[in-house]
């Protein structure tokens, strides 16, 4: 196999200061190829990016170029539509690109940059999209089929998110789109043997705190419990910035937990290194997402962490919770409700629960991704045989 170069978005931070999921993800395999065996990664990012930096893969550093988000936002895809390319994504990743052409040939990974395979086309690498995200909503089947024809495959993080992405692809690229499921580090992520049954059940949120990530349908969920019973912990801000303002949202929620039954606290935003602490000190993670996540990585913290997961039925969040997580229904306190009082009523429930999800996890690390994703990387794509 040739090296292995990640791509990450331009200002994107390859260090645990952010909550951001793709920089934990290549860190996450990038740490396991090396522990396999294979050659170490590197990752492309802005030299003025945060840090410290995580240590698993050879920084390559170019300086970026602001481009207007209107651009990007509104004038590539009137362009696109037109069959024209998309001035704006181009200009905003020409110096990553530029980086690229000065390293030899090699496998890039380029995760949620879909317009990367048609920039890097008259290049000898073998360029990979990794879509974290549903990446072509603006796309025409058509510009689609062209901007990715060059692609060796598409990684998607989930099975839901897969089969939207292939009916996207355009003609010729369904057969590229692989699976390759988040996973997590269980070596960080680790059981708490010191849980107690005598105070209350403490259930905590971590992650942003916008609407979509749904902490109002918690706090709804929770309202009818007692101040005995339960605690509350939400961990989050709107953004990755803990000193941020507070939003409208985050406001409203404030005053939605001053008329809840139990205690509900809500601390800011903390980095990746502080979080496998923090969960520990969990009884519960809810992940009650009203939007369709491709894969949530706190799921797989929670299951590692060895508590129960009541997680949204939404998405890929199935597929990453795996049999051990309680589902319920998106935007229902009710059903919400009905799956924390189970636990609250059975500590053995939310023992056994949090033994399976360990299990789980352990079997979903990131070595057990690395292979997954070494196996798509290793098959060469149709167009190239011959």
């Amino acid at each position: 196999m040739t090296r292995v170069i990640h791509t990450i978005t331009p200002w994107d931070h390859f260090s645990p200061r952010t909550g951001s999921a793709i920089p934990t993800v290549v860190d996450g395999l990038a740490r396991a190829a090396s522990a396999c065996g294979d050659e170490r990664h590197a990752v492309v990012i802005e030299r003025s990016t945060f840090r410290p930096r995580y240590d698993s893969a050879d920084v390559i550093e170019y300086s970026g170029r602001h481009v207007s988000v209107r651009a990007r936002q509104y004038l590539d895809p009137a362009l696109g539509r037109l069959a024209l390319p998309r001035l704006g994504a181009a200009a905003y990743f020409r110096p990553l690109v530029a980086a690229l052409r000065s390293e030899p040939p090699s496998t890039v990974l380029a995760h949620n940059a879909p317009q990367l395979p048609w920039l890097l086309r008259d290049t000898d690498h073998r360029v990979v999209l990794y879509a974290h995200n549903e990446l072509l909503r603006t796309y025409s089947r058509r510009e689609a089929a062209r901007t990715l024809a060059p692609a060796h495959a598409i990684v998607c993080v989930s099975g839901d998110l897969a089969a939207r992405t292939r009916d996207l692809v355009g003609r010729g690229n369904e057969g590229k789109v692989h699976v390759v499921g988040n996973a997590v580090d269980v070596a960080r992520f680790t059981p708490f043997a010191g849980h107690s049954d005598e105070r209350p059940m403490r259930v905590m949120f971590v992650g942003r705190v916008v609407p979509a990530k749904g902490v109002d349908t918690l706090l709804r969920a929770v309202a009818g419990f007692g101040p005995s019973e339960l605690e509350v912990v939400v961990v989050g801000s709107g953004g990755f910035d803990p000193g941020a303002p507070l939003t409208e949202y985050e406001s409203d929620l404030r005053t939605l937990a001053a008329m809840s039954g139990p205690r509900v606290e809500f601390r800011p935003f903390v980095d990746r290194t502080a979080l496998p602490a923090l969960l520990r000190t969990a009884d519960v993670l809810c992940v009650p997402s009203r939007w369709a996540e491709p894969s949530g990585l706190t799921v797989g913290e929670g299951l590692a962490t060895g508590i129960p997961v009541v997680a949204s039925r939404v998405g890929g969040i199935p597929e990453a919770a795996g049999p051990a997580g309680l589902l319920v229904p998106p935007d229902d306190p009710v059903e919400l409700a009905a799956a924390i009082r189970r636990l609250l009523d059975d500590p053995e429930l939310r023992r056994r629960v949090g033994r399976a999800g360990r299990d789980w996890a352990t079997s979903h690390d990131w070595a057990w991704a690395w292979r997954r994703l070494r196996d798509v990387l290793d098959v060469r794509a149709p167009e190239l045989d011959g």
